[in-house]
């Protein structure tokens, strides 16, 4: 049996760090901080860290946590975690947006795509791509077949930039927009490229609103001291 697109809930934080955080000592900071990040860690199987200030003008950092989800308490067990987890850590700690779906089946190919982005592998790309998606009332008003072949047009052009890796999150009827697309990838300029041709593709006109985008810088515990 072909394999298929495994069910797990991907949740991404958009964090400031408040002016209190900033007033204490780098080593008050890090105490803080290495307190937060590990109640957060133990909320989910996988949590990985991007810092988006440089980038953005808004936010500090990234956290985006994942989990398997066949078990349907499996999303409510893990947002009382992680309400848990940030309630000792609003004084210092603002979460400003929150992007979250939830995996799927593809409706245009049998096969789980060799460039799906695995959340629970322990190596990352140096970059992460995050934006909320959603498509017009036409696409769904046309038929599966002609969805089909428009999406065809768009996996072509996804396929000739292998070294990029894409998550296609669910969120209907649980969030404003209706997909959140995560991207990986090793160098900015590919990715470039890739968006630029993918403005031309026929499915483009069924797009409402693909934005606020949100790029990511991966973080380990090292790179986080030099700046937080």
């Amino acid at each position: 049996m072909p394999e298929q697109t495994p069910r797990t809930l991907n949740h991404f934080s958009l964090v400031r760090f408040t002016p209190r955080y900033w007033e204490m000592a780098p080593s008050e900071r890090r105490e803080h901080r290495a307190r937060w990040l590990d109640a957060v860690r133990g909320a989910a199987r996988a949590t990985h860290l991007y810092q988006v200030a440089g980038p953005e003008a808004q936010n500090d950092l990234l956290v985006w946590s994942a989990i398997e989800a066949d078990d349907p308490a499996a999303a409510a067990l893990f947002f009382s975690a992680w309400a848990e987890a940030l309630a000792p850590a609003r004084p210092f700690v603002e979460v400003r947006e929150t992007l979250w779906g939830l995996t799927l089946p593809s409706q245009y190919t049998k096969t789980r795509s060799t460039q799906e982005l695995d959340p629970f592998v322990g190596t990352r790309a140096p970059y992460l791509i995050v934006y909320p998606f959603v498509k017009t009332v036409d696409w769904y008003l046309e038929s599966q077949e002609t969805r089909r072949t428009l999406m065809a047009g768009h996996i072509k052009v996804g396929k000739q930039y292998p070294q990029i890796t894409q998550l296609l999150l669910y969120s209907f009827g649980l969030q404003d927009q209706e997909f959140v697309v995560v991207y990986e990838t090793d160098d900015l300029v590919p990715f470039l490229n890739l968006v630029h041709e993918l403005r031309a593709t026929e499915a483009r006109r069924y797009t409402v609103r693909d934005w606020p985008l949100h790029l990511g810088l991966y973080q380990t515990g090292e790179t986080l001291e030099r700046w937080l």
